[in-house]
């Protein structure tokens, strides 16, 4: 268990919490949350004995092997696949030292070590670092690619792939959704429910929240309070104990004003002298009771766009892509004031492709982009942080859109989003991820754009900045499309979800809380598509129809063929499994004499077993194949 016994932690000058009790046990999945800067990252580092406790026990047990995300990734030509597969550090140590002792000749050490490795289950480990490979947005021919040719996002998921892969009794997860998109976050979430061991998972997306942990560790105000129950439960229990602290305080405050009354009224007189002073006394030893704090420290709204055209831009036929490779074509889509889109879809399906068809930032490769003349496009992509100006304030930024209006109004509009007094003046520069991204969002609402476009806008923000966004974004006048992994915010801001996918854009046929089931049916599609779902009142004729279900049998011959070419693949191979395991199970083969032909067996096992491993995974993906298509018949 993790034990925490009247911990205090302090950073330089700055008190963190303090007092702090709270015991999580093994199998246990805690969600840590507070305002950022209270400490949660610091949490973390005190677990992983990077910082120590000015005050206080924590206790953690030493066998305990602890997993958490890298935030740095080295460059390096290393494959994918080899990179998250180090994630597994007892798999890398017993093949460093079976690697020694076949150096050495040491037969019973390296019959001893194979054994190890098929306790751990090393002989599937490729397969295992392949399926978290694929669940976070990869694709199978990207698993050999050097680390060093994927971005910095991209990289970030190879992190968080290589401490998934570690066999850890304690996973730490810092904002593990930050750069992952909606389909690969929904995995995430199914993979940590599953998760055998202990979690502490940072996260500001309440709807992971709700679905992974079983308890809230929630820091404010210099304490730490734990909480039985989801996050939505966190909410409503937290939010009773202030009214009932708030309602505490006021009769206290009630109480003091009529000690106070009595002192004031017969402190001179002798009569009473004595109850005064009992009644000062009893005023000394009341405790006191803090009024409740609950106010976001974000306060913004959009104004009423100037113009609102109808329509404001419109898609005609229209196809998008890079160079002269259309990713998405056929679409027709008007966007009107009031409009409140969310798209959904598969990674790499063209969502954000399409936000920047909207935005003008790319043109069509076909067909037609007709925008009105008093179109204001607000636009929000992670991109746009790198575009601030690092010498300069948030006021500069703003004063550099509005050179006319008062300092006095341009700070109060900034101070809404977390930029109060001296912060609105210090450079850009050293701000967060986070600051920065509210930074963007000021410079974009204060324009009062009638169109917004939203891709990914609550990378990094806390939960606080999200409700106040999510509720800003409810009053907005114009018309928006989104694309987040915030289902909350899509939830509470959106009222038409449109399907990216397929090179296609259509209506998604559900609500949100359909997808992902849409996901896990569409994940595993057959290798050969079938357009032959022909209902009995279409308009083609019984001739056509015998052609086409034809031609679908004949696709589907050669994947039944390679099915059962690997059923026969895998059947010799577990004969030749089970006759090894016979030979070795011998003791005869272990004496000296033997030496060379246990280290050829051995060998041969080990080729024998990883063939199965690949030949199983060939076959399962084969099965998927075939019941997929024979589905589309």
């Amino acid at each position: 268990m993790l034990k925490f016994s009247n911990l205090s932690l302090r950073r330089g000058t700055k008190l963190l919490f303090e007092g702090a009790s709270f015991t999580v046990h093994p199998g246990q999945k805690v969600g840590i949350t507070g305002a950022n800067g209270t400490g949660k990252s610091s949490l973390f580092s005190l677990v992983r004995n990077e910082l120590h406790a000015d005050a206080g026990d924590f206790y953690l047990p030493q066998k305990w092997v602890i997993a958490h995300v890298a935030q740095e990734t080295p460059a390096v030509d290393q494959s994918a696949i080899e990179y998250v597969m180090d994630g597994d550090a007892e798999l890398r140590t017993i093949q460093a030292q079976l690697a020694s002792a076949e150096l050495a000749d040491d037969g019973h050490k390296v019959a001893e070590l194979h054994a190890q490795l098929e306790t751990i289950g090393g002989y599937t480990v490729r397969s295992r670092a392949a399926r978290l490979l694929r669940g976070l947005g990869f694709q199978p021919n990207q698993e050999e690619l050097p680390v060093q040719q994927f971005s910095g996002g991209w990289r970030m998921r190879l992190n968080l792939a290589q401490a998934l892969m570690c066999r850890s009794d304690l996973l730490l997860l810092d904002e593990p959704t930050n750069h992952l998109d909606l389909d690969a976050v929904i995995w995430l979430e199914t993979w940590l429910c599953r998760y055998p061991g202990t979690l502490l998972l940072i996260s500001h997306d309440r709807d992971f929240l709700d679905a992974v942990i079983t308890q809230i560790a929630h820091i404010e105000q210099h304490g730490v309070q734990l909480y039985t129950g989801n996050y939505s439960d966190f909410e409503l229990i937290r939010a009773q104990r202030l009214a009932n602290q708030q309602a505490s305080y006021e009769k206290q405050q009630r109480e003091v004003a009529h000690l106070h009354s009595y002192i004031d009224r017969f402190r001179a007189k002798a009569t009473k002298a004595r109850q005064a002073q009992s009644r000062i006394k009893a005023l000394e030893r009341m405790e006191q009771i803090a009024p409740a704090h609950v106010d976001s420290p974000f306060h913004f709204d959009f104004k009423p766009p100037e113009k609102a055209p109808n329509p404001l831009l419109r898609l005609e036929d229209a196809g998008v892509g890079y160079g002269q490779t259309a990713l998405l074509s056929g679409i027709n889509l008007g966007l009107r004031p009031g409009d409140r889109i969310g798209l959904l879809g598969p990674n790499g399906a063209g969502k954000s492709t399409l936000i920047k068809l909207l935005s003008g930032e790319l043109s069509p490769l076909a067909g037609k982009r007709i925008a009105a003349a008093e179109l204001k496009i607000g636009y929000f992509a992670q991109h746009q942080l790198e575009q601030l100006h690092p010498d300069e304030s948030p006021l500069d930024h703003l004063q550099q859109l509005a050179p006319k209006d008062s300092e006095q109004s341009l700070r109060s509009f900034i101070g809404g989003f977390g930029f109060a007094g001296d912060r609105a003046l210090e450079p850009v520069a050293p701000l967060s991820g986070g600051e920065k991204a509210r930074l963007v969002l000021a410079l974009l609402i204060f324009q009062r754009p009638n169109l917004l476009l939203l891709d990914e806008p609550t990378n990094h923000l806390d939960l606080e900045m999200r409700h106040t966004l999510s509720l800003a974004l409810q009053g907005f006048e114009g018309a928006m499309v989104i694309v987040s992994h915030d289902r909350h915010l899509l939830r509470t801001t959106t009222d038409q979800l449109l399907l990216v996918s397929d090179g296609r854009i259509d209506e998604f046929d559900g609500a949100l809380d359909d997808y992902p089931a849409w996901l896990v049916e569409n994940r595993n599609m057959a290798e050969v598509k079938v357009d032959s779902v022909i209902g009995e009142n279409s308009a083609l004729s019984r001739k056509e129809r015998k052609q086409l279900e034809a031609e679908s049998r004949r696709l589907l011959q050669p994947l039944r063929k390679k099915l059962k070419a690997l059923e026969k693949k895998l059947d010799c191979l577990s004969e030749q499994q089970q006759k090894l395991e016979q030979q070795l199970a011998e003791p005869k083969i272990y004496s000296s004499e033997k030496k060379d032909k246990l280290k050829a067996l051995l060998a041969e096992k080990a080729e024998v077993d990883q063939g199965v491993v690949q030949t199983e995974e060939a076959w399962l993906e084969a099965g998927e194949a075939v019941d997929a298509a024979e589905q589309s018949l």
